[in-house]
């Protein structure tokens, strides 16, 4: 009796959590609506084509940690110094690479080392070396060389501490920029009455794109099922999620991939954490945290938009090692900075952030295993109405259905990503199998890395084994 009592109880727990879930997404999608479309209508109040002729623009430092990059280094340099912006730098971090990622750096871009007045901000690893080009047309580009960091992290700080600009862009070295990003990443800075202290950006996928030497020639959905259902998580998450966070001025997570960041800020809350896994978010809660204790109104801001393309994990070992990593990564931010849940003076990072996150994305994957193992016990031991609950899983799943339809339709309205309404039509059948064969391995990564955690197994910032772009692409 106490187990069939256990079993009910718990249903009804799951029933009454699926349905707040569905509320708090729904208004998520309206605020991003709201959000999207205050965007559109301001996009032109300043043109961007004002902004890059004033004279007080601000200096932007682009950011590229590289570990065993030597497959697209050289390509997505030259694409990252050929960015439309009138006063920046790429600053490429060479992370103790054990491959030639150094050299043909050193000899494509005529590279040689350079006496630099370093000063190290936040502690990294050793740093070996400055260097720039003897050619003036690469005159943007400084390559730092240090051992290896085991951490994106380590990585990152040092290239922070090499910037001369106030705004710095962290991205990776294989991502691939549209030629607006920086202006596009920088206007809210300039606009905004608020001190903004990081904006963020659409990220896509560049799996099977057409790309030539760095530069995205034409956008093609994925061809492989891994890389192709991380695209329906992308156009949900970047489209619906973060816009309405960014609504909300409560948006936690700015992506590794694509962040712009004040520098002054980023230094004094600590730079990233070297031991972090998730150090995107990681570092966004402790500045946010540090504007809260010095009282100093701030704002992190989303722009709708796609401003960048990266290659994704193309086979299922690669993307459970990546989601491992990301699911430690939240546990331990939120475990980091656990004096921040329901504390008055970090406001509704206390009382909304950090219980959203902790409640809706870490407890999820614990839930729907434990459902799993009452739904099994349930059809066992009690009668269970077949009928209901098969109104209830469609119920679910034509809500997860038509959000997901929603963002791909919305998207190409938005930005015409796609070549063609077949590759749309695609996209949407993957969608309606996604939940069978994809979600249950995201659910097993997030489990594992909540394993891991509790274990305090160690984890680097490992090589993602990147195809590049110099051949034929199979995924």
């Amino acid at each position: 009796m106490m187990l069939k009592e256990l079993l009910k109880d718990y249903e009804l727990f799951v029933a009454v959590f699926s349905i707040t879930y569905i509320i708090f997404y729904i208004l998520l999608a309206l605020l991003s609506y709201f959000a999207i479309k205050k965007h559109i209508n301001a996009k032109y109040f300043i043109h961007d084509d004002v902004l890059l002729r004033s004279n007080y623009i601000p200096g932007v430092s682009v950011v590229a940690p590289a570990f065993n990059e030597g497959a697209n280094v050289v390509f997505n340099v030259k694409s990252l110094l050929s960015l439309n912006y009138p006063k920046y730098e790429v600053v490429l971090v060479n992370d103790g690479s054990s491959d030639d990622t150094l050299e043909k750096l050193i000899k494509e871009f005529e590279l040689i080392k350079v006496d630099f007045y370093y000063q190290e901000k936040i502690p990294t690893k050793t740093v070996r070396g400055h260097y720039k080009s003897t050619n003036p047309i690469y005159s943007k580009l400084l390559v730092v060389d240090k051992e290896n960091g085991k951490s994106k992290a380590d990585a990152s700080n040092a290239g922070i501490n090499s910037t001369k600009y106030p705004l710095f862009l962290c991205t990776d070295v294989d991502c691939i920029l549209k030629n607006d990003t920086l202006i596009k990443l920088a206007k809210p800075f300039i606009e905004s009455e608020r001190r903004v202290i990081a904006t963020g950006a659409g990220i896509r996928i560049s799996n099977s794109c057409e790309v030539k030497e760095g530069f995205l020639v034409k956008v093609h959905f994925p061809k492989g099922w891994y890389p192709r259902f991380q695209e329906l998580e992308y156009v949900r998450a970047f489209l619906f999620g973060r816009m309405a966070w960014s609504q909300l001025n409560s948006l936690l997570l700015v992506s590794g991939g694509l962040g712009m960041f004040d520098k002054e800020i980023a230094v004094e809350a600590g730079g990233y954490w070297h031991k972090s896994l998730g150090e995107d978010m990681e570092l966004i809660t402790r500045m946010r945290k540090y504007m809260y204790e010095k009282k100093l109104d701030f704002a992190v801001k989303y722009i709708p938009e796609s401003l960048c393309w990266t290659e994704v994990p193309a086979t299922r070992e690669i993307l459970i090692r990546q989601r491992v990593r990301w699911a430690r990564g939240l546990i331990q931010t939120l475990n980091l900075h656990k004096d921040v849940f329901f504390n008055p003076k970090y406001g509704r990072t206390a009382f909304l952030i950090f219980p959203y996150f902790f409640t809706f994305e870490f407890l999820v994957p614990i839930l729907e295993l434990i459902g799993i193992i009452v739904l099994i016990l349930s059809f066992i031991f009690l009668d269970v109405n077949y009928e209901l609950f098969l109104y209830l899983t469609l119920a679910v799943y034509f809500f997860y259905l038509n959000i997901t339809i929603i963002s791909i339709l919305l998207d190409d309205l938005l930005y015409k990503h796609y070549s063609s309404m077949k590759e749309i039509f695609i996209l949407i059948l993957t969608a309606i199998i996604e939940p069978i064969f994809y979600h249950p391995v995201n659910v097993y990564a997030s489990l594992k890395g909540y394993y891991h955690f509790f274990r305090q197994k160690e984890q680097a910032w490992g090589n993602m084994e990147r195809q590049g772009f110099n051949i034929e692409k199979k995924n």
